[in-house]
């Protein structure tokens, strides 16, 4: 009972009416409860749903036709169990971005009720948020320094739009900080757009809004990523310009991008203007010199400003060292690189896997294989384990003079120590050993990779296949290729010429004819090579019959009329048949479209002849 009531006063019915409604609203929200939410709410036979006529009297803040308030309170409340009923409802049917901007500036002084609610319409009503909307969620997150969601939101907006334009002009009505477009910039350069972060940082520059040097050394090393030069140059004049304070990473960048150009002296001249502003070079600074002037093989500069470093109390690293000796085993003083690796070990820097390597790499160009091993079990004795690139090199160094026996026992050892032998060491060995035709050698190491659980490939397969018919063992080049067909894999052009090769060799022309059958029902080109491997053989067995009938298939099917292959048949013919049956061949050859040239005259004139001197010795000896 109302307090009206109980003070005796009586309302009019209507109006009684209109608070017994408002009251149970009240309690509806205060409790959650739906049910008396849903008293008032009618629907039409089209099931839309129409709000009882009595809420229009209500007050805004509780009136359910008016979305905005409805939210605004439940969000102050942090109650969103409200949301889901006003969408069941159909009150958010005709939800547009202007309300949901509303809500999102009410409520920014709760960031985490505002992007619950910004979260939940994106997922539950289909609502494309606009760019406004983002803005301003990002503008409220970066406020309330809830970067994190703010640039995820970003990441979005930056690949559709142009998001600087719509956060500046967002940003009024809400609270918001310059940092985001800080995180603009970022973000920008996350998703691999440097040219819009770069022109994000002058329209800053430009409006007044200055980055964080931070920020800038985000730009810059983007920019030198990319090998924007000239960007990089123009925004670190834009930074003296604004007057923002560069700090040691903003000169390393700029160190870098000049040793990048290759001009170590306009480094140095760079260098000592900044030292008349103050900055200290680091040993980062003192490690891009150094490398600079090895890579330009000035050695002796390299050298002088590593005892510099000595002087002006900044201590050389293990990356100095690297450098320095890296330099001086590809200049050819590897001896020196090892001195200075001991002098590394002694002031106590422990060396990498690069370090090792680099002094590896000096021994194996040399081809001091001996001195190569020795570096590889020490490094192994002090813990450091070799990596690809350390088994690459020897093996290569051993291919290169000639001992394929010591990397092929080099790659057994090293694996008894447990370093793993990648697929592409196997891979490079074998195709080595097939080429040094060591067939037998090369198959048992491809043995070695499948209990290795790698699987050689096609290309390795052919390459053995090569190699066992180049050494005359065509037997188990074909069972090879059988072997091939069970795994799903075809010979290449080159091993079915070497396999057909093969067996002429072998005066098997008839299992040769049958591999090229095989050849054209593949559909692989039949070449002139093939045609005269097989023609000579078949001339070698006196098979002219089968020898003619190639001839014919080349010149009908082919369109190969090869001069050679039909000059070695008719060759033989003169030498063992009479020219009647020379000359039928011949005519027999040019109507299908061989032409004879001056040799194919010479052996007919020579078999005629022949046959001539025959029939004149025999009527001398009558």
């Amino acid at each position: 009972m109302s307090p009206y009531l109980k003070s005796g006063i009586r309302l009019p019915q209507f109006a009684e009416s209109i608070f017994t409604a408002r009251c149970l609203l009240l309690w509806n929200l205060r409790n959650h409860s739906t049910l008396a939410l849903a008293a008032p709410i009618q629907t039409t036979p089209n099931n839309k749903p129409v709000t009882n006529p009595i809420y229009n009297f209500l007050p805004q803040t509780q009136n359910p036709n008016n979305v905005v308030p409805v939210v605004c309170a439940s969000l102050k409340r942090k109650d969103r169990t409200i949301w889901g009923y006003l969408q069941e409802q159909g009150l958010f049917l005709n939800f547009t971005n202007s309300e949901f901007s509303t809500i999102l500036l009410r409520s920014q002084s709760d960031p985490s009720a505002s992007f619950a609610f910004f979260n939940w319409v994106r997922k539950n009503l289909g609502l494309k948020s606009n760019v406004q909307n983002s803005c301003i969620m990002i503008h409220i997150l970066v406020w309330s320094k809830n970067y994190k969601p703010a640039m995820a939101i970003l990441l979005e907006l930056v690949q559709f739009v142009d998001v600087y334009e719509s956060l500046l002009l967002s940003r009024h009505g809400c609270n918001w900080h310059p940092t985001v477009f800080d995180m603009l910039i970022k973000a920008y350069l996350r998703c691999g757009m440097v040219e819009e972060s770069f022109q994000t940082f002058r329209k800053m520059a430009k409006q007044g809004f200055f980055p964080s040097i931070v920020t800038v050394n985000c730009l810059l090393s983007g920019l030198s990523r990319m090998n924007c030069i000239g960007k990089c140059w123009e925004a670190y004049e834009e930074v003296r310009r604004i007057g923002l304070r560069p700090n040691a990473c903003t000169f390393n960048i700029l160190t870098h991008l000049l040793c990048k150009e290759g001009d170590v002296d306009k480094v140095n001249v760079f260098l000592e203007k900044m030292e008349e502003e103050g900055f200290d070079p680091d040993i980062v600074t003192y490690n891009m010199l150094v490398n600079g002037y090895c890579k330009k093989k000035r050695m002796k500069d390299a050298i002088r400003l590593y005892n510099i470093m000595g002087l002006r109390g900044v201590v050389p690293d293990v990356i100095t060292y690297t450098s320095l000796i890296n330099g001086l085993c590809k200049s050819g003083s590897v001896k020196e690189a090892h001195r200075l690796f001991h002098v590394m070990v002694d002031k106590e820097l422990k060396p990498d896997v690069v370090s090792y390597n680099t002094l590896v790499y000096g021994y194996c160009k040399d081809g001091m294989m001996q001195e190569a091993r020795a570096v590889l079990f020490d490094m192994i004795g002090n813990g450091v384990w070799p990596d690809d690139f350390t088994c690459w090199m020897l093996v290569k160094g051993y291919k290169n003079t000639d001992r394929m026996i010591s990397a092929l026992n080099l790659v057994q050892e090293l694996a008894q120590f447990g370093v793993v032998i990648s697929q592409d060491v196997y891979c490079y060995l074998i195709l080595a050993l097939c080429r040094e035709d060591r067939p037998f050698a090369a198959k048992s190491l491809m043995g070695q990779m499948y209990e290795k659980s790698y699987f050689p490939s096609e290309e390795l397969y052919n390459e053995l296949v090569c190699s066992l018919c180049r050494t005359s063992f065509v037997k188990e080049a074909l069972e090879m290729k059988a072997e091939m067909i069970t795994k799903n894999m075809k010979l290449d052009l080159s091993s079915y010429k070497a396999i057909i090769r093969g067996l002429v060799e072998l005066r098997k022309c008839k299992e040769a004819l049958v591999l090229m059958r095989e050849m054209v029902e593949l559909g692989l080109t039949i070449d002139v090579e093939i045609c005269r491997v097989l023609v000579n053989g078949l001339c070698k067995e006196k098979n002219f019959d089968e020898a003619e009938l190639l001839l014919i298939f080349y010149g009908k099917e082919l369109q190969i009329f090869d001069i050679e292959c039909y000059n070695a048949l008719v060759r033989v013919l003169s030498e063992e048949c009479d020219p009647a049956q020379l000359m039928a061949f011949q005519d027999r050859m040019v109507k299908l479209g061989f032409a004879p040239n001056r040799l194919t005259c010479k052996y007919i004139i020579d078999a005629m002849q022949k046959t001539i001197g025959s029939k004149r010795a025999g009527l001398l000896a009558d």
